[in-house]
């Protein structure tokens, strides 16, 4: 059977990393997926700040899931070269860290043209992220996100198979396929599931896309999540709730560390644990 481990993007609680490690920490959640922290990006900031970002983390007993970096997060059509810099800067930043993954993006296609026109540049693209990751140890984790080459489940499998590369994997994110009309399950699962290595747990609706919390919208979280566990995927669930103009706090229960709390980062939070949480509750007593 399958095994889960919780990490979450802890930027969307607070800025501040020990804010972060602190709500964290009343919610039994000892990774993070560090995108951003103490105000801006972890990829520019200088190795020697990283080594003190890392004590902090080691301070509070902390680990980093994946380096939640914006690599592939840049047009098609823009300057590589200063990318590709960034990116071995972010794989000294892994070593740092005594991190596995980088969470990156296929480039975003120029509005209104054909994706398959520049599949050739992603795949060249991507193939430098290869040749200079290698040896290093660290899997580079593509995430399916809108508009960008692989949007959806078909040019995500086109990559994982053009590139045919080990150390390249994929990320299921429930959300993002549901706002590119994606059917998740079983057709995204079915195709992409080889490939599979980590999964972001936030859902949406399909009539206008917003995001809502899991298991309240349209991405098939509980049938995914069931799926995974039978077919023994020991791994990380990474919330990234993207809750921001949440305010429906109904959903938190009595014993809840969010219930207390003000309106805001930490609070809106604490519902994305709860139900995911009440998910794999549900999942725990299905034989």
């Amino acid at each position: 059977m399958g095994e889960f481990k919780l990490s979450a993007f802890g930027d969307e609680i607070n800025s501040d990393l020990n804010t972060q490690m602190d709500v964290l920490d009343q919610h039994g959640i000892k990774y993070i997926e560090m995108r951003g922290v103490n105000g801006k990006l972890l990829v520019y900031y200088s190795l020697g700040e990283v080594k003190e970002i890392k004590k902090q983390l080691d301070e509070g007993g902390f680990k980093i899931s994946a380096i939640g970096s914006p690599l592939g997060k840049i047009k098609i059509t823009d300057d590589f070269e200063p990318h590709l810099e960034l990116f071995k800067h972010t794989l000294e930043i892994a070593k740092i860290m005594e991190c596995k993954y980088i969470r990156m993006f296929s480039f975003f296609i120029p509005h209104g043209e054909e994706p398959l026109h520049y599949r050739d540049e992603v795949i060249r693209r991507w193939k430098s992220f290869i040749k200079a990751a290698e040896g290093s140890g660290v899997v580079l984790l593509h995430e399916n996100e809108s508009g960008i080459y692989g949007d959806i489940p078909e040019r995500c499998l086109d990559l994982f198979q053009s590139l045919n590369c080990d150390y390249v994997k994929g990320i299921f994110d429930f959300a993002n396929f549901v706002q590119c009309d994606v059917k998740n399950y079983p057709d995204a699962f079915e195709l992409l599931q080889d490939h599979i290595d980590y999964i972001h747990i936030k859902d949406a609706v399909y009539h206008d896309h917003h995001v809502v919390p899991a298991g309240k919208g349209e991405g098939n979280i509980r049938e995914i999540l069931m799926e995974l566990k039978n077919r023994g995927y020991v791994g990380f669930l990474s919330l990234e709730p993207h809750l921001w103009d949440y305010s429906d706090f109904s959903l938190l229960e009595a014993d809840s560390p969010g219930l207390d709390l003000p309106e805001g980062g930490a609070k809106r939070f604490a519902v994305a644990v709860q139900t995911l949480k009440n998910i794999l509750n549900d999942i725990d007593q299905i034989e």
